[in-house]
């Protein structure tokens, strides 16, 4: 995850006092607003559960007001102060970390709880509508969607929520996965203030072996399906004009699971692939298409108007990699706040022969997607490689209490049991009409730093990453 606190913003509480708000972003996006007492406390209560021990120094309270650079300093050390427990797996997947970051949003859109419907949509665009509370967290709805459609437990986490943003030419690309510390339903609302965005539901792993858990299944095989079909469409996943017959005859006949299965031999399936944008390789503002998946991202480079070049770059060459941007400066925050994204530059430390590192760079507004996507790849092959499989409903630990501190000082107490509003089991339906229709690597990981203004670098090493034997040469 890419934590940051860019700037920060004055606020009065109900007796017009002003204070100081930090406002935090996450993987590139506005998250919430928090003052320092409420950091201070989240501070403390990590302390109880996890020691001192573990935790970076945490900013001192002042007894007096602070000047704007003391305020500064304050809004660099809380940054890397988060940056840094973000990194511990232990902490980052806690009831109280996760707990904070959900309350504090809620807090900040000023969303109380309330019964609401919200339409989660398949890759072809079929609707499904589950109920539950606006304060639910991705869990919590993506098992309840799950539930609707008859999903079985073990193959849950299988899958993923997604927002997902419609473009002018009717396509619609992928911003991001969402995360368990938000509530879909207030990410949805923020999104949509700007421009048109839904929630998708995809499988959310990488390793096309993974298939082979979901065929004998027939509601996880027809959420496959219907995402192969539509990667196939939109040309995500590339098959010549006789494989595409094929298809089509396996589509006519109804063979789902002889459809996937031919469709798992076809070049890039799985892959996610990314809005055109630049790199510096071969030659410095290459026409790039870059996609994800298989363990590497893949480039085609546009050489001239009839000839691309194509190279793959695998996850475990890679000795990390890094996020820059570059914006106004420091001081002026309005310009930083309406800031795009568009000058996000993604670089990753390849090791091109033996003992032979070459910075790779791609200008991307998708580079904390990118990034994103190359984590979530080097936490599965860890995950592989440790024997652990993807987790189930069951395994997550509900029935514990925590406390946060409101900006107005009161206490919310919240249960994590807590439970969503139960939508109509209506059979598979939802998911027939669809087919129908057609890390926490380790602790070493760094997080970036996506401070926007002064071009911030931050740097996430690779604990998959294995060096070129001579074999290899």
């Amino acid at each position: 995850m890419h934590f940051s606190i860019p700037d920060t913003q004055e606020s009065k509480d109900e007796n017009g006092t002003t204070y100081t708000c930090f406002n935090v972003h996450i993987n590139g996006v506005f998250h919430c607003s928090v003052r320092y007492r409420q950091f201070h406390h989240f501070h403390e209560q990590l302390k109880k559960e996890f020691g001192s021990s573990i935790l970076p120094p945490f900013p001192p309270k002042k007894l007096l007001a602070l000047n704007s650079s003391q305020l500064e300093e304050r809004r660099v050390m809380l940054e890397r102060y988060i940056q840094i427990i973000s990194q511990d797996a232990t902490v980052c997947s806690s009831d109280t970390f996760n707990g904070f970051l959900l309350n504090a949003q809620q807090e900040t859109a000023q969303e109380d709880p309330e019964a609401v419907s919200l339409d989660v949509f398949l890759m072809n665009g079929h609707k499904i509508s589950v109920n539950i509370l606006s304060t639910d967290q991705t869990e919590d709805v993506l098992e309840n969607v799950a539930s609707h459609i008859e999903l079985a437990d073990d193959f849950v986490y299988y899958f993923g929520l997604y927002l997902v943003k419609k473009e002018d030419g009717g396509d619609n690309s992928i911003v991001r996965k969402l995360q368990e510390f938000e509530s879909p339903y207030i990410s949805l609302r923020a999104a949509n203030k700007e421009d048109s965005h839904r929630i998708v539901l995809r499988k959310s792993y990488w390793d096309p072996a993974f298939d082979d858990d979901l065929l004998e299944d027939r509601i996880a095989m027809n959420l496959l399906y219907v995402q192969a079909v539509s990667d196939i469409e939109r040309q995500w996943t590339f098959a010549t004009k006789d494989q595409l017959k094929q298809l089509t005859a396996l589509q006519v006949k109804g063979s789902k699971r002889e459809y996937l299965r031919f469709a798992r031999t076809l070049k890039y399936y799985g892959f996610i692939q990314f809005r055109p944008c630049l790199t510096d390789y071969p030659e410095h503002n290459s026409r790039l298409l870059l996609s994800a998946g298989n363990k590497e991202l893949n480039f085609r480079i546009q050489i001239s108007s009839d000839q691309v070049k194509e190279g793959s770059f695998r996850i475990t060459r890679m000795r990390c990699w890094r996020i820059t941007t570059a914006g106004p400066e420091n001081g002026d925050s309005d310009k930083r706040q309406s800031n795009s994204l568009s000058k996000l530059e993604i670089a990753f430390e390849y090791l091109v022969a033996k003992d032979t590192l070459k910075w790779i760079t791609v200008q991307s507004d998708q580079a904390i997607l990118i990034s994103m996507c190359l984590q979530s790849m080097v936490d599965e092959l860890i995950m592989k490689k440790q024997g652990k499989r993807i987790k189930r409903p069951q395994d997550r630990v509900k029935g514990s209490k925590y406390s946060y501190l409101k900006k107005n000082a009161s206490s919310h107490q919240t249960d994590s049991s807590k439970q969503s509003v139960s939508g109509e089991s209506d059979d598979h339906s939802a998911i027939t009409k669809a087919v129908d229709s057609m890390k926490k690597i380790s602790d070493k990981l760094s997080n970036v730093s996506m401070k926007r203004g002064a071009n911030e670098t931050g740097i996430t090493e690779n604990d998959a990453f294995e060096g070129i034997g001579d074999d290899d040469l």
